[in-house]
């Protein structure tokens, strides 16, 4: 298994003009790259080799007086710069054939973009000192903190300046699956929600942190005085930063808490079933906002690496089981219920359910795990989801069961 590891880094001033020039450099070659292949897909001529780029715009071009300051910086973050231009085509083409999500063709890339990132292969002779910096070719020893010890030694390491103006390394480790923890009884059903960031089908009900809407207030003051600024002046970009580190820190208390119920989760269960939700068709409803500030997507990702490496079990159902709609107790379904019926009575057996306890004991039984639900043991089985039958999504939305939304 592949690992990533991100730490600070605090370059000082020549230090951040030496990775300036390299963010410079590395988006000259990617460009002048992707302008070569448009040209040769608009002449109808085959797109030109990776070598052959490499030649012609790295080697050839430090010979040239308009692309001579290419020598000031690693050969490696140019060569790199090519590879990821090959990833970016190869993942426009896997779109194309069905092979993964729907994504652009590659973009020219602007200094002006939020993000800059440089990478540096064992090739580089990149290192890690005695006293704990990180030694980059042509930069120098920039000062890191260390957060934790990587578990092995990092094969490529990239690093990044976000738009906050702060910067990053990251390591890639490869790491066996040794960390395997050691079994635990419970297995646990999560239904997501906004009015309750996660609820477990033992009962549990976790709150939405809302880190986005209680930093509202901070973000607008900040955002107004960016809009009275005068374009192009350095107040503006002062004001910018000023932004974007508002935003920073409501997207790493996020990530912060996401790591830490996950661990959590991870540790306490052998078995986590989640549903499939339609969270990109759910981004353009009126609920966009509080559904990006849940940051459910990453969530569910996180649950899904860590079960992976610690020798848990994950599953997903699909986003169409009426999870809301099914009785727990008696399998029975009782069809859609609006979304302000936060209890409801079942008319086969009479149990009162709570709507969000009653979906994540669903998701768990679909998933084929034995969960307690409030002290009341699930059998194992599967929900009887009649294909073909209208119903309502647990999202309000009109569906049929098994069909996809258009």
């Amino acid at each position: 298994m592949q690992l990533r590891y991100s730490f600070r880094l605090y370059p000082n001033g020549p230090q951040r003009v030496a990775l300036a020039r390299a963010f410079g450099c590395a988006r000259v070659v990617y460009n002048d790259a992707l302008r070569a292949r448009e040209t040769a897909r608009v002449a109808g001529e085959p797109f030109p080799k990776t070598g052959d780029l490499s030649k012609l715009l790295i080697t050839e071009a430090k010979k040239t007086s308009e692309r001579a300051w290419l020598g000031e910086v690693s050969a490696v973050v140019l060569q790199q710069s090519l590879r990821d231009l090959d990833a970016a085509y190869r993942n426009f083409f896997d779109s194309l054939k069905g092979k993964r999500p729907i994504m652009g063709a590659p973009r020219f890339k602007s200094k002006k973009d939020n993000r800059q990132a440089v990478r540096f292969t064992a090739n580089a002779r990149w290192r890690i000192t005695a006293g704990g910096d990180l030694s980059l070719p042509k930069v120098g020893d920039v000062r890191v903190k260390w957060s934790r010890t990587l578990p092995s030694t990092p094969s490529t390491v990239t690093v990044i300046k976000d738009a906050a103006g702060r910067y990053f390394c990251s390591f890639v480790v490869k790491t066996e699956p040794d960390e395997v923890l050691a079994p635990v009884a419970p297995e646990v059903g999560i239904d997501l929600g906004l009015r309750h960031f996660a609820v477990l089908s033992d009962g549990t009900k976790l709150d939405a942190p809302r880190f986005l809407r209680r930093a509202e207030k901070k973000l607008r003051k900040a955002q107004r005085a960016l809009g009275r600024k005068a374009k192009e002046s350095k107040n503006r970009g002062k004001a910018r930063l000023k932004v974007a580190r508002a935003h920073a820190r409501v997207a790493d208390a996020r990530r912060d808490f996401h790591h830490q119920l996950s661990t959590k989760i991870i540790r306490e269960n052998q078995a986590v079933a989640v549903e499939d939700l339609a969270v990109k068709g759910l981004a353009r409803t009126r609920l966009a906002k509080s559904i990006h500030d849940a940051g459910w997507s990453q969530f569910v990702a996180l649950l899904e690496y860590k079960a992976s490496r610690y020798g848990r079990t994950f599953t997903r159902i699909g986003r169409y089981e009426p999870t809301s709609q099914v009785c727990s107790q008696c399998d029975v379904k009782d069809g859609p219920k609006p979304l302000r019926v936060r209890i409801w009575e079942c008319s086969a057996c009479g149990a009162v359910l709570d709507r969000d306890i009653n979906a994540a004991v669903n998701i768990a039984k679909a998933a084929g795990l034995a969960v307690s639900a409030c002290g009341a043991q699930v059998r194992r089985a599967f929900m009887p989801a009649q294909r073909g039958e209208s119903g309502t999504h647990r999202d309000g939305q009109s569906a049929v069961v098994g069909i996809p939304h258009r």
